[in-house]
């Protein structure tokens, strides 16, 4: 399947598959539930627990937010960008390891907040990698195979592993608690092992040369890209509409199962349809880029975005199992697809040479967005002490993403968007 890839594609491909199993256990499935099984056991209110671990994702997106603007800008010097993709690497992969010996509820959501920092951190040296490795007729469909490849290995093969150890290891000595920790065990080797490609073979070929007193100059650079924002007009307009609508696509897959939970689905339930997710989102990813490559790629996102507005009011309406598959089935259309082109969609906006500076700016505005999103949902849900409530005021995310979206087209170039 990835014949037609250049070496660099593949290697950059292969990252997607690494980091995914982070994404499936730690974020979507595992580490809620079984969060969710201690908080019950300290005899924490569901409501409460939902809110505190939505804080604990705010907190963690918080710090790398911060960050991100001017590490994009030190990445921009020769060697650094590298460099800077190895330590969030580390931080990432040792943090996971850790969650595996956490002693009580605390401890893991404070660990999980380290995980979100090495996770987003890796990934935005990672998306910057993506206007190094190929070209901008080819951006969407590398940019949707890395998501697709991500969600038939990284997303299945793992987790798959871990609900064995979860449900079935009790035949060797090992209960669903030493199997949920023994998952996050999978993760970190597996994410490290397939990050082997992207380390030998992606290099920085878009660089300046190192200078004196780094950290200035990459604040002044940042300084003068922001004194010259008109000059990216359309670039700034679409971070704004990213910021809301991947706000909503985000927490949305941070709060299913927590949320699942607390309206009475079962968790081998939700476990299993998530993995379900996991494999038909494969498909999925690719049909999305070829459907951008015939009908352009702002028109998938603006189509991706309407799909999650529908799936959030019905999500608000969801009382029985098959209401949770059916709304299953509807992010599994559109998950990596509205991510993928989305990348990619900003990647052909930018000028190469200040990728990784642009896309600073498109992580800080999508790791702000992993902000407010589980924050509106906490402060409604404990406002009105109904989760239903908060997972409906994310409709307000896409609404708002979706029409500074539309008005964005009019500034954009449209040849190849």
């Amino acid at each position: 399947m990835l014949k037609s890839f250049t070496l660099k594609e593949r290697s950059w491909i292969y990252y997607d598959w690494a980091n995914s199993a982070y994404s499936s256990i730690v974020t979507a499935t595992i580490l809620p539930v079984f969060y969710k099984g201690m908080t019950d056991a300290a005899n924490v209110s569901k409501d409460r627990a939902d809110s505190l671990i939505s804080l604990a994702i705010s907190i963690g997106s918080l710090i790398i937010a911060l960050m991100a603007p001017i590490l994009g800008n030190i990445a921009n010097f020769k060697g650094f960008k590298v460099k800077m993709f190895k330590i969030f690497l580390g931080i990432g992969v040792a943090s996971t390891f850790l969650l595996a010996v956490c002693p009580t509820w605390e401890w893991i959501l404070a660990v999980y907040a380290v995980t979100i920092i090495g996770f987003h951190g890796s990934g935005l040296f990672y998306d910057a990698f993506l206007v190094e490795v190929t070209t901008e007729d080819r951006m969407d469909k590398v940019s949707t195979y890395g998501y697709a490849l991500g969600y038939i290995g990284g997303s299945t093969i793992p987790l798959v592993l871990s609900i064995i150890l979860i449900f079935f290891g009790g035949s060797v000595g090992i209960d669903a608690s030493m199997g949920a920790r023994l998952s996050f065990i999978i993760t970190a080797i597996w994410w490290i092992c397939f990050s082997y490609p992207m380390l030998k073979n992606i290099k920085q070929e878009y660089y300046i040369e190192i200078e004196p007193q780094i950290i200035r100059k990459s604040f002044r650079n940042l300084i003068n890209t922001l004194k010259n924002i008109r000059r990216y007009k359309a670039v700034f307009l679409f971070l704004i509409a990213y910021f809301f609508y991947i706000d909503g696509v985000n927490t949305i897959i941070g709060i299913a199962t927590v949320f699942g939970d607390t309206v009475g689905i079962s968790s081998n339930f939700m476990i299993g349809v998530l993995l379900g997710i996991q494999i038909l989102a494969f498909p999925f990813a690719i049909l999305f880029g070829a459907a951008a490559k015939k009908f352009g790629t702002r028109t998938m996102i603006m189509t991706g975005i309407c799909i999650y507005s529908v799936i959030t009011f019905l999500g608000f309406m969801m009382k029985s199992q098959l209401e949770f598959l059916l709304l299953a089935l509807l992010v599994s259309t559109s998950q990596g697809g509205i991510q993928a082109l989305s990348r990619s969609y900003f990647g052909k906006m930018i000028p190469l040479e200040k990728a990784n500076e642009f896309f600073g700016f498109y992580d800080i505005f999508g790791k702000f967005a992993a902000i407010m999103g589980p924050l509106l949902f906490s402060f409604c849900t404990y406002i009105t002490e109904n989760s239903r409530i908060g997972v409906l005021s994310l409709l307000l995310l896409f609404i708002i993403g979706g029409a500074i979206f539309w008005y964005s087209w009019r500034f954009s170039k449209p040849d190849s968007l």
